[in-house]
């Protein structure tokens, strides 16, 4: 989905500090890379921010929420929220602020800092 410059949606996705880089894996399937982030971090992240009292996330303890989308197969996704592209700059943005990107959504703002979203986001990519 495409935005208006400097829209909520585009300035979500440009002010966060992440370096992207894509890659390919033995199956020649494209693999997103959030430099900096880690998923053994992110995992701990998931923890911390509490993301599995509402969604089921493999291979977190205690994430077994119904209340969201199961994120079984992450990496998989063309959209994030069905809002925006299955990037890693678009998922950082989206898990910092995601009212920024789609205003009244039922995923609150958790204060998560850029940090934690890209560990968390390297997390995500590891579930296929």
């Amino acid at each position: 989905m495409s935005c208006r410059p400097w829209s909520p949606r585009c300035r979500a996705a440009v002010v966060v500090p992440l370096l992207v880089v894509g890659c390919v894996d033995a199956g020649h399937q494209s693999v997103a890379t959030v430099l900096g982030g880690d998923a053994t971090r992110g995992a701990q992240a998931i923890g911390t921010y509490g993301c599995g009292s509402c969604h089921m996330i493999p291979g977190i303890n205690g994430a077994t929420g119904t209340a969201a989308p199961p994120l079984t197969s992450f990496a998989s996704r063309t959209s994030v929220a069905g809002e925006v592209s299955n990037t890693p700059p678009q998922l950082v943005a989206w898990i910092m602020n995601p009212q920024a990107i789609e205003p009244g959504t039922a995923m609150p703002n958790l204060g998560v800092r850029a940090a934690d979203a890209r560990d968390i986001a390297a997390y995500l990519y590891t579930l296929r």
